[in-house]
């Protein structure tokens, strides 16, 4: 399963009801935070999110936007009585900025935090288990940005309890059809794994691309992802403001979305100057169809 929730999805400054950008997606167990704007910490308590599962936190770039909130959620996660790792993913020089107001409000964390800074402009694995996968997206803005592409792993095939309750089946013998082999019984029946087991979700890919200009050096990396996020600062009406700043227009990240070939593409970072987020949706859909509007505290299954 992967299933991804918006906690904020607009630009620049905080509104009442406009959170800057943030968002938290499940990945088959795993909890990760994509991005920490400011009040990120109070979208969470509304999400209803277990603040002790998030384990990993990746942070795409240093405007405030996207990071001023970290700080009070590492501060939170220890007013809380955290003692599990955390482990932060940005740009370097966020673990100085961090350890200097924890340094200088005398607030040590009292669990492990770890910090892994990223300065390369090439692809690369951030995390990996046994069921996901992260890695860089670099991106065009006006200071060093990275993406992030989620991929998830096929899982173990599940036991189909109903058609294995009366064969009295050994533990071995249940390792066996999880691992995708066929069985023999005592009795000399023997089964095919797909009539005792359950077929595991496919594989799910996520793609997370903010902030950013266009550049069409993206496409390959994103090819046939089931959900693209690509910031939606401007319409194009606005073009010119948004080469100026590297942002991107609900039609550019339309054109990156099917140059891409991928099934769905979810706009966001929208500019408060905006009153009418559907004219974002109206722009991108005359090139691309399956295009979604990110609102805060809406979830979208990947």
């Amino acid at each position: 399963m992967m299933e991804l929730t918006i906690l904020g999805c607009h630009s620049a400054t905080p509104r009442e009801h406009k959170h800057t950008t943030s968002q938290l997606l499940e990945v088959q167990g795993n909890l990760f935070l994509i991005d920490c704007g400011e009040g990120t910490q109070i979208q969470l308590r509304k999400s209803k999110a277990k603040f002790s599962r998030i384990q990993h936190i990746f942070i795409s770039h240093l405007h405030g936007d996207h990071f001023y909130g970290l700080i009070g959620l590492i501060s939170s996660f220890r007013l809380l009585g955290r003692t599990a790792p955390l482990n932060v993913y940005g740009p370097k020089g966020i673990k100085e900025i961090i350890t200097l107001q924890l340094k200088l409000a005398k607030s040590w964390t009292d669990y492990p935090l770890h910090f892994h800074e990223l300065s390369s402009s090439k692809s690369q694995i951030l995390f990996e288990d046994d069921r996901v996968s992260v890695v860089t997206l670099p991106l065009i803005h006006r200071v060093y940005t990275n993406g992030f592409l989620f991929t998830s792993k096929t899982l173990k095939r599940k036991i189909n309890t109903a058609a294995v309750k009366d064969l009295n089946l050994a533990d071995y013998q249940y390792r066996q059809l999880q691992q995708g082999q066929s069985i023999t019984l005592a009795d000399g029946r023997s089964f095919e794994n797909k009539a005792l087991t359950l077929t595991p979700e496919l594989p799910k890919k996520y793609a997370y691309c903010s902030d950013t200009a266009y550049h069409e050096s993206l496409i390959p990396h994103i090819e046939k992802v089931d959900l693209l996020y690509h910031e939606s600062t401007f319409l194009e009406k606005h073009a010119d403001l948004a080469e100026k700043t590297m942002h991107s227009t609900a039609l550019q990240a339309a054109k990156i979305a099917k140059a891409a070939g991928v099934k769905r593409l979810l706009l966001g970072h929208y500019s408060n100057r905006y009153t009418d987020k559907v004219e974002f949706i109206n722009e991108a859909k005359t090139i691309f169809d399956a295009v979604y509007l990110s609102e805060d505290l809406k979830t979208f299954s990947v």
